[in-house]
């Protein structure tokens, strides 16, 4: 995951409210077994109306959403996030996100920003001809005319975000200490060593064999 520390650009003016994961990735996708190419599905519904925000050649590669309330509601599916990370959305910014959804978009380096509805009303009104900045270091969303909305964010997933460190790259980054703690268990515990010449022991609940 690569380390997001400002997401700055056009932004979807969209601010639709309850839009839900099968909205944001129809469910006849979800039969890929990679995350490459989930981008043409992404809102396939809404694309299908002539004069759509997602076709129209002003917001084409937008990396800011702004959505309405309860946003990412409906079914847990992570192909939602990976969808919207295809198109090239690196941040969301909506009254409130559904939880698991905003876990799903924490863990593919999306940005879920929850502003009251009066500054969502602002930003849908600057972004149709204006860009956007979300700054995870100053933890703000601002606009050219000096607009600037502050927003929380969960102190560790912010620091996650600012290093680019996903579930793997923080498991990785404690390969010394995984190590050191896998080689006393060999040498304390080598009945439970896997790997280790003990091909054929059994562990039961009632004793090792």
């Amino acid at each position: 995951m690569e380390p997001v520390r400002q997401v700055e650009g056009r932004a979807y003016p969209w601010g639709a409210k309850n839009i839900d994961t099968d909205i944001i990735i129809p469910a006849h996708w979800l039969k890929t077994t990679t995350r490459e190419g989930l981008g043409k599905g992404a809102f396939e519904t809404v694309r299908a109306q002539p004069g759509n925000i997602f076709d129209d050649p002003r917001y084409a590669g937008a990396p800011v959403l702004i959505a309405g309330d309860n946003f990412g509601c409906g079914s847990s599916r992570e192909h939602a996030a990976w969808a919207l990370a295809d198109m090239g959305v690196k941040a969301v910014i909506a009254p409130s996100f559904s939880d698991i959804f905003s876990g799903n978009a924490f863990k593919n380096g999306i940005v879920a920003v929850v502003l009251p509805q009066d500054a969502i009303d602002r930003l849908v009104e600057v972004a149709r001809d204006n860009e956007i900045t979300v700054d995870l270091e100053t933890m703000t969303v601002t606009t050219p005319f000096q607009d600037r909305f502050a927003f929380e964010l969960d102190a560790f997933r912010r620091q996650c975000l600012l290093e680019g460190l996903d579930e793997i790259g923080m498991t990785l980054a404690k390969d010394t200490e995984i190590s050191k703690y896998e080689s006393g268990v060999a040498m304390s515990r080598p009945w439970i060593a896997v790997g280790a010449g003990n091909e054929g022991t059994l562990v039961t609940g009632a004793g090792r064999t």
